[in-house]
């Protein structure tokens, strides 16, 4: 047999044995959008899922709720689809189909204490984000505008905000605003009678129902996670407003900062007026990396840090979390740290029982919120304490708040 025939024989075997392989692959995962839905005690609670092919082979994963896009990690496991949320320390877990196209595992949340949260999540045919009715796609006029909101096992007053649009997979989207922060982008959809919401980053799994009533107020049910659930019901109000975050918890009078000592991710020991934060104007942000609203907020306190860098300014980090192991807290506050590029240092202050968070941090007189946000003046006064947080998804309250907070740095930082 002459070399040329030999060489032609391997090329045609090699593309036989690469044929299968790289068909696999790409059936295996199927790149583009797909639909999936965590199964909850309130029924399918959808979202949506991107999936990209990049340069290596790796896959490039976007969890979408309306018009918010996470990035996650994903990767390959033989036919399993495991996508990675690191900073929450949980992860889904999907067993591949080829021959149905179709996805199917679950969603795992540790949370710490040897306490786990698992849901099954399957895959749906592409469509609306919710099938209501047949109605769902047609353009609605409801609900529409401000909601004062009571939910039926809170004291605390919260404000729904909704909005419809013409986006036939989702035509109605909204969030709740309350004193502890906001239910970040909820995306569903309405068929002018009754609307679903939903929304799913990898810590919260949140479904709304919502029904309308012949005085236009609105009666529904709240579903969190594998147990939660409540009623809640909202009335038209275009003036609903929250009491006003600052001043709503209080600093001690008999604070002394030098006293509290905090462990940063080496277990050494800090005050917050200890160099090289003594004489700066600070910036405290209570949270916990479980948190997403703490998330929104580490985005921000990174972007402050980064923006007032070299002008007296120090943001510092007080991490409060669901674990008293400090080789897990060390790495949840690294996963968050590293997800906002934060260079802020963070110390770890204790746990995220809020009574238990309260005994630790003897500043204020105690933890209502994560986040909590404490400025500091040059000569370890506390100027101003802001109790939650309004997220991007909250619109121009989320822009107000920022201007607030930049307007009080602004104003420490030209004092003497």
């Amino acid at each position: 047999m002459s070399v040329a025939v030999s060489r032609c024989l391997l090329a045609l075997l090699v593309v036989v044995i690469a044929a299968p392989t790289q068909a696999i692959a790409q059936t295996t995962y199927p790149i583009g959008e797909h639909r999936l839905a965590l199964i909850t005690p309130g029924g399918d609670l959808p979202f949506g899922l991107s999936l990209e092919e990049e340069e290596g082979g790796g896959l490039r994963a976007l969890v979408i709720n309306g018009e918010e896009r996470i990035q996650v990690a994903a990767a390959r496991q033989d036919q399993v689809l495991v996508l990675s949320f690191p900073h929450y320390d949980s992860e889904v877990r999907l067993q591949v189909d080829i021959e149905r196209a179709a996805m199917r595992g679950e969603w795992i949340k540790r949370r710490g204490q040897g306490k786990v949260t698992r849901l099954r999540v399957e895959s749906r045919t592409q469509g609306p984000r919710f099938a209501i009715t047949p109605a769902t796609t047609r353009r609605c006029e409801w609900p529409n505008g401000r909601y004062r909101v009571k939910f039926a096992e809170s004291t605390d007053p919260a404000v729904g905000v909704f909005t419809v649009n013409e986006d036939p997979r989702s035509n109605c989207a909204g969030t709740f605003l309350t004193t502890l922060g906001d239910y970040r982008y909820l995306a569903g959809n309405s068929d002018g009678e009754t609307f679903k919401l939903s929304c799913f980053d990898g810590a919260h799994a949140f479904l709304f129902h919502g029904r309308l009533r012949a005085d236009a107020s609105i009666e529904g049910d709240f579903w969190s996670s594998d147990s939660w659930h409540e009623r809640w019901t909202g009335a038209p109000d275009k003036d609903a407003a929250l009491a006003d975050g600052w001043g709503l918890t209080k600093w001690r009078a008999d604070a002394d900062l030098s006293l509290g000592k905090y462990r940063d991710l080496n277990g050494q020991r800090h005050a917050i007026t200890d160099p090289p934060f003594a004489g700066k104007v600070r910036v405290l942000e209570v949270f916990g990396s479980w948190c997403p609203n703490c998330h929104d907020h580490g985005e921000y306190m990174a972007e402050l840090s980064r923006r007032y860098r070299g002008k007296n300014l120090q943001v510092i980090g007080l991490a409060f979390e669901h674990d008293d192991n400090f080789a897990r807290c060390a790495r949840q506050v690294e996963a968050f740290a590293k997800r906002h590029n934060a260079e802020f240092p963070i110390l770890i202050a204790g746990l995220s029982n809020k009574s238990r968070a309260s005994e630790s941090l003897r500043l204020v007189d105690r933890i209502r919120s994560f986040p909590t946000t404490i400025f500091i003046d040059k000569h370890d006064q506390v100027r101003g304490i802001y109790q939650g947080w309004s997220g991007p998804a909250t619109g121009d309250a989320h822009k107000r708040l920022r201007q607030r907070f930049e307007s009080l740095i602004d104003s420490l930082l030209g004092e003497d």
